[in-house]
């Protein structure tokens, strides 16, 4: 019998590939960590950056809507390093996960990124054996 494991998504929401003009910065000193962002969900971005910083970190992140002249304010916390060296790196960046933003800011940038192209992920996605060992005891 052919036997196929559930693959688990961390991800809740499509990222899509814009160009994003934004300042995010650390909380203590206020140091510009970044200017311009390669990627845009509701829940996060990667934004193009060379400095040193924490996963777990917490930054301040200001990001203009695509296709607005509307900023949005929120607090970010660096949950991916990546050093640009695999191929489709755009460099090296930070991979941040907004706080929740409000629904009326959630609507707008999920209705305004819709149009951009969605990003897929390079990284193989990790074997979800709990879920995968709960449905062989199903079968």
């Amino acid at each position: 019998a052919l036997m196929e494991m559930l693959m688990s998504s961390d991800r809740r929401s499509v990222r899509r590939s814009v160009f994003v003009d934004c300042q995010v910065v650390r909380e203590r000193g206020f140091e510009l960590i970044g200017e311009r962002a390669v990627d845009l969900s509701q829940d996060g971005m990667l934004v193009l950056s060379e400095r040193a910083v924490r996963v777990g970190e917490e930054l301040i992140v200001t990001f203009r809507v695509p296709s607005t002249r509307i900023w949005i304010d929120t607090m970010a916390t660096v949950v991916r390093t990546v050093r640009g060296r695999r191929r489709g790196d755009r460099g090296p960046g930070v991979g941040l996960a907004f706080e929740p933003l409000s629904s009326g800011d959630n609507l707008l940038v999920r209705s305004m990124i819709d149009r951009f192209p969605p990003i897929y992920p390079t990284r193989a996605p990790r074997i979800d054996y709990a879920a995968t060992a709960a449905f062989i005891a199903l079968v």
